[in-house]
């Protein structure tokens, strides 16, 4: 069955940063540490820059899971903050359901360490509760591929939308011109490449003017 194409909406939006945190994040390994953490940062800085809804959750971190990423806590300092005493699947939990709900609303942006349980668990209850479920691939990372790839085949078989916080920034933006030089500072400092083609591009418009 074909489904219709969601896009995502920046006014419907939010963003779930779910168990990125210091001692999980060491198990990450099918992606490169230092481009993992960039990604995960990255996807932080375009919700900001969207102004979208963010919250951010942890599990155990008295336990080995450990503490949020410290960038996220300073990028969101106003942001609801969940720290579950157990619950794995986020949407066990009261507190995280009502800040969610709180936001008004239908699209989710989903991300988070291990992508197999701590993004897939409150990717799929979102679905069942009539949410968008958008994840954030390049911004959730788990064990090996094999275990990512299973978590992906579930979710998209439940009806979740695989994206790259690359691509969702670009659907949310929808034109260049809304804005050129905040959207493409973003991707400079995000994406070493880009940053060459920013570079050009400033030159050439300064010469211009």
């Amino acid at each position: 069955m074909t489904k219709s194409y969601t896009k995502l909406d920046k006014n419907n939006a939010a963003v779930l940063l779910v168990d990125h945190q210091t001692g999980l994040l060491s198990l990450v390994r099918d992606f490169d540490p230092d481009k993992f953490k960039n990604n995960v940062l990255a996807l932080a800085d375009l919700a900001k820059y969207f102004e979208l809804p963010t919250i951010l959750t942890t599990s155990f971190e008295d336990g080995p899971n450990g503490p949020l990423l410290p960038e996220l806590k300073a990028t969101f300092p106003d942001a609801p903050f969940i720290a579950r005493p157990g619950q794995i699947n986020a949407w066990d939990n009261e507190d995280f359901i009502k800040a969610i709900k709180a936001t008004g609303k239908k699209q989710l942006i989903i991300a988070g360490v291990v992508t197999e349980v701590c993004v897939a668990f409150p990717a799929l209850s979102a679905i069942e509760e009539g949410f968008d479920v958008f994840v954030v691939t390049d911004a959730s990372g788990t064990f090996n591929e094999v275990t990512r790839d299973a978590a992906w085949n579930r979710m998209t078989q439940a009806g979740a939308q695989l994206m790259s916080w690359f691509a969702v920034a670009c659907e949310l933006h929808r034109d260049w011109r809304n804005d050129v030089e905040g959207l493409g500072t973003l991707f400079a400092n995000h994406i070493p490449d880009y940053a060459n083609l920013i570079t050009g591009y400033n030159t050439v418009n300064s010469k211009t003017k």
